[in-house]
């Protein structure tokens, strides 16, 4: 049985109450309180006032499942079997989990916004909104490692919040789209919910305001970080999105299309079908990659077989195909030809382009882990067997996509007036691994850059984008793929201090580092120890198109 929870026993203010009150409210601010708000009594030990959240129940249908004090967790922890071990150590805090909202919906299953909160003992003040991934499903430990290096928002002395976006299942389980308030949680309203939620709890918990917040996340977790700032510009201080799955209907569409054009070039078995696994051989790959690098890697002054400039990569895959009578360290005019049209974006018959066309990288090539790289290894993927279609309608499939009501909602690639969270001093920093094989860093770049001309000097004064060559999606890859840009915007937005270039290295090998420097610059090497930041400089390269 849940008890209801008193304002005595928390010590909530006037304010606090009504904040919760309205975390449905997904268009309107929070009320403004009606009576004066009155002086909290002194809090109670940590402990005590962490277990003593367990079984209640808060305004706004918030039911606190458990609350627990958490210990030290030690640097080397894994606190899920995917996750990377801890590069630090994590400190004593409370742990709640609860739940917004819990009903019976669409099929008789249950439904409700299930969420975590971590509340360190030593408070610094801040808030983060932990992003989430897929389509989410799941309550992911509340520690905000997106974009913050080696240090989490939670090892910071962040209070920190992660959520399942209003259902349960598998992190591609779409099944839960048949619950109407599920679906809309998920494509806009678990994000507003939670973090006036988390709000109301952390300045009950601890007796006083929250000082700023923020939103970090990648993939999905970066496509709600955009709609935080699109549609609720009052929520977040500073926001940090990373490789935004912004339009997947599109996105999956030039996948499709792309894996066509592998297909054609592909041998085929007795039936006709296209043996994907032998579209490109191990040499096949070899010589591709080494012909990219030959056109590409000297641009930023140093052949280390990084392409860091990659404004001025004009890779021309023509350049590798055999030539007469040649039969090795070339590829053949039909692979030439698959790999120019993957690359390019599907067009609808009216010639009108209905994605980005995606980077040429040094993580194309790779066929190793959960995400390979961009060119097809015939090998299952997360959404199932390779494609073997070898046509494609894009007409009809645009059209089915621009139908979908509820991909118009989840989309975050069209908005772009944020006058509003611009003009409250909101910060804005975006990142995009150049290898990502899923979302094309492009893409990204195309929504940045539209928003610029949206907003004109206030959005140049308040975001930056980051392209990080080499790394695939949201991490990994051969790359620098650790960097704190998480650091990097808290000091933006209360202290002014502009973040251009942005230390990064290799989460395998931290010695390794680079500056990551602001689109459209690049790591230009100048001298020394190549391994170091220091030895290299932000450069504007020739001709780089304008931000």
């Amino acid at each position: 049985m849940t008890k209801r929870i008193s304002g005595a026993m928390l010590g909530l203010t006037g304010m606090t109450a009504l904040a919760f009150a309205g975390v449905h409210a997904l268009a309107a601010r929070p009320a403004a309180p009606s009576v004066p708000a009155v002086a909290a009594p002194a809090p109670p030990p940590v402990t005590d006032r962490c277990t003593a959240l367990a079984g209640q129940t808060l305004p706004g249908d918030v039911k606190i499942l458990t609350a627990r004090t958490v210990g030290v967790t030690p640097a080397g922890t894994r606190l899920e079997p995917d996750a990377a071990p801890l590069a630090s150590s994590i400190p004593p805090h409370c742990r709640i989990e609860g739940v917004i909202g819990e009903r019976t919906g669409a099929g008789g299953k249950p439904f409700g916004i299930g969420f975590a909160l971590a509340l360190p003992d030593n408070w610094n003040g801040r808030f983060l909104l932990q992003g989430g991934g897929g389509l989410n499903g799941t309550v992911h430990p509340p520690i905000g490692a997106a974009a913050a290096g080696d240090i989490p928002a939670l090892a910071r002395g962040f209070a920190v919040a992660s959520h399942d976006s209003g259902h349960k299942g598998a992190v591609f389980d779409d099944s839960f789209m048949a619950d109407q308030r599920a679906a809309l949680d998920f494509a806009e309203s678990a994000v507003p919910t939670v973090a006036r939620t988390a709000k109301a709890i952390i300045a009950s918990y601890y007796g006083r305001a929250i000082g700023h917040s923020y939103m970090a996340g990648c993939s999905t977790g970066g496509r709600e970080s955009m709609l935080a700032a699109q549609r609720y510009p009052e929520l977040f201080d500073g926001i940090v999105v990373g490789a935004p799955a912004m339009r997947t209907g599109n996105s999956n569409l030039a996948l499709s299309w792309a894996a066509v054009q592998f297909n054609q070039a592909a041998p085929r078995d007795g039936a006709g079908k296209p043996l994907v696994e032998r579209i490109f051989s191990d040499a096949d790959r070899a010589v591709l990659k080494k012909g990219l690098l030959a056109q590409c890697d000297a641009l930023d002054g140093l052949d280390d077989g990084m392409i860091m400039n990659v404004a001025q990569c004009r890779f021309d895959a023509s350049r590798l195909a055999c030539r007469k009578g040649q039969k090795a360290d070339c590829l053949k005019p039909a692979q030439v030809t698959a790999i120019q049209r993957a690359f390019t974006a599907p067009r609808d018959k009216a010639g009108a382009s209905l994605y980005a066309p995606y980077p040429y990288d040094t993580g194309i090539t790779n066929t190793e882990g959960r995400i390979p790289g961009f060119l097809p290894t015939g090998k299952p993927g997360v959404f199932g067997p390779a494609n073997r279609d070898l046509a494609i309608d894009v007409d009809a499939r645009i059209q089915t996509i621009r139908a979908n009501a509820t991909q118009r909602l989840i989309d975050t690639d069209t908005w772009t007036n944020l006058n509003a969270f611009l003009g409250r001093g909101g910060k804005i920093l975006f990142y995009h691994g150049v290898s990502d094989p899923w979302f094309s860093a492009f893409d990204t770049l195309n929504y940045w850059q539209r928003a610029s001309a949206a907003n004109g000097a206030a959005w140049r004064e308040a975001s930056r984008f980051y392209m990080v060559p080499g790394m695939g999606h949201c991490r990994g890859g051969d790359s620098f793929d650790d960097f704190d840009l998480l650091g990097a915007v808290v000091a933006w937005v209360e202290q002014g201090r502009t973040p251009d270039a942005v230390l990064s290295w290799r989460s395998s090998q931290p010695s390794r580092q680079r500056p990551m420097c602001p689109w459209p610059s690049y790591a230009h090497y100048t001298g020394g120890d190549a391994e170091l930041a220091g030895s290299y400089e932000c450069r504007m390269p020739y001709g780089a198109p304008k931000g």
